[in-house]
């Protein structure tokens, strides 16, 4: 699978939160079994490893992130990186079919999955307690020993046409794909993650094997992993799975001045809705404001009791669906509004999300929602933090993308200093006509009607 949204600052995931009855953040205290303390590993020519004890907990969450993505790829082996998270399944030395290793982990009532993503591919599983041995066993052997047969191979690119095509098929996902293209232009950061049915038929096996050997090695990799296990424990077995080898020197282009795109990039399809992307560079990964973005984030389109939901939706039944997020790489970001609406509607929509970015631009947010937003943020990430697999995606993430790896009391503290006149200047600084960027799958392909709209009302151009 692709995974198409990297994480906010500190890996903030999302889920549906809970709403704290409290005026500030400095107040929640978080009991120690939730406060997210880690222990790190740096093994000799091996993993980095990170774990959060969860007492208490019956199941183990491991994540494996390898410190390579789509971006990594040239036009030629575009795709490959995802094709790479695909063909490990087909068979590894100590599990030589997909059956085995699924098996492996399906029966003893585990799960397990990989997406790529354009700067690392993560490898998951969560089991329970008593299977953690396994658990670790099988994401060892799916990164560093993977058989790679020329056979599997071949068959493995019709499946991943297929998926490919399925993205096409469907609008409300084909249409970040062409964001991405319109914020980022041709380069690495907006082509589709999978590759184009081109390259993927054309990406010739020893690209494939060659793209392994560079970057599927022990010492590239972080493991991050929650459960009721102590971290000495969990620094051995991933000593055993994964043992040592280092990576070759990996590089990837800067980031394009943003937006590097045309302007509105419009597919015609035969379909009920209109699909919209709407959106602006953002910010980089560590930046210092990002958490600043985040809450915006909330501000203008996270969640049912956000502005753009309660505008395009609740007043003015615009959509059914609309809703902002966060894009942030290491060098580059984008702010992004998507919603679905009537083809009929499509110019009132377009404008009425404008006039909230405008909005937020121009105004200092109230000090009642900033408090709200802060804490429907905390609260969610306090709730998913009592759960294996997304501990140790947080701890995990952090470790493999971020400068510094922060603690869950932390992050609160960095939440808590989020100011309205931070929000503002932030919004000034990123809301400006010339860096707004569109993406359509419509039922009629008239770019024109949407030039004629995509105009921030009033301030500053």
């Amino acid at each position: 699978m692709t995974l198409r949204v990297t994480a906010a600052p500190a890996a903030f995931v999302s889920a549906m939160g809970g709403d704290t009855q409290v005026d500030s953040l400095a107040s929640l205290a978080p009991s120690a079994s939730i406060r997210t303390m880690y222990e790190r590993t740096a093994l000799p020519g091996g993993p980095r490893v990170i774990t959060s004890r969860l007492p208490g907990a019956l199941s183990v969450s491991i994540a494996a992130y390898v410190l390579a993505g789509s971006r990594l790829e040239s036009p030629e082996v575009a795709g490959a990186a995802h094709f790479m998270e695909h063909i490990t399944f087909k068979g590894t030395a100590a599990y030589p079919t997909t059956r085995a290793v699924s098996e492996a982990i399906e029966g003893v009532g585990g799960s397990f999955n990989a997406a790529t993503d354009r700067e690392s591919t993560v490898y998951w599983v969560r089991v329970p307690l008593r299977e953690v041995e396994r658990g670790m066993d099988v994401l060892g052997e799916l990164i560093v020993r993977p058989l790679l047969r020329g056979e599997e191979i071949e068959s493995e690119r019709a499946v991943i046409v297929e998926e490919i095509r399925s993205y096409q098929d469907d609008p409300g996902e084909h249409v970040h794909t062409l964001f991405d293209l319109a914020m980022f232009g041709d380069t690495p950061l907006g082509r589709e993650i999978a590759g184009s049915e081109e390259s993927v038929r054309a990406l010739p096996q020893t690209n494939l094997r060659a793209f392994w050997s560079a970057s599927y090695r022990p010492a590239n990799v972080v493991v991050s992993a929650a459960g009721d296990i102590s971290h000495d424990e969990i620094v051995a077995l991933v000593a055993r799975a994964f043992g040592t080898g280092e990576a070759d020197t990996l590089t990837y282009d800067p980031a394009p001045a943003l937006p590097a795109g045309k302007r509105i990039v419009a597919i015609k399809r035969d379909t009920t809705q209109t699909q919209l992307c709407l959106g602006v560079p953002g910010l980089r990964r560590d930046d210092p404001e990002a958490w600043t973005l985040e809450v915006l984030n909330a501000i203008l389109g996270d969640g049912m009791s956000s502005r753009l939901f309660q505008s395009v939706r609740e007043e003015k039944g615009l959509a059914y669906d609309v809703s902002s997020y966060v894009i942030d790489y290491a060098d580059a970001g984008a702010f992004v509004v998507s919603a679905g609406v009537d083809p009929q509607r499509s110019g009132p929509a377009v404008t009425a999300v404008l006039d909230e970015l405008a909005r937020v631009r121009d105004e200092l947010v109230p000090s009642d929602e900033l408090a709200r937003c802060k804490r429907y943020l905390a609260g969610r990430l306090e709730l998913r933090m009592e759960e294996t697999r997304h501990l140790a995606s947080w701890l995990g993430s952090q470790e493999a993308l971020h400068e510094k790896v922060l603690t869950m009391t932390e992050a609160l503290a960095e939440l808590e200093s989020v100011t309205a006149e931070r929000v503002h200047a932030l919004a000034a600084r990123l809301v400006r006509d010339d860096a707004l960027r569109l993406a359509v799958v419509a039922p009629s392909r008239s770019v024109r009607a949407f030039e004629r709209v995509l105009r921030l009302p009033g301030g500053a151009a």
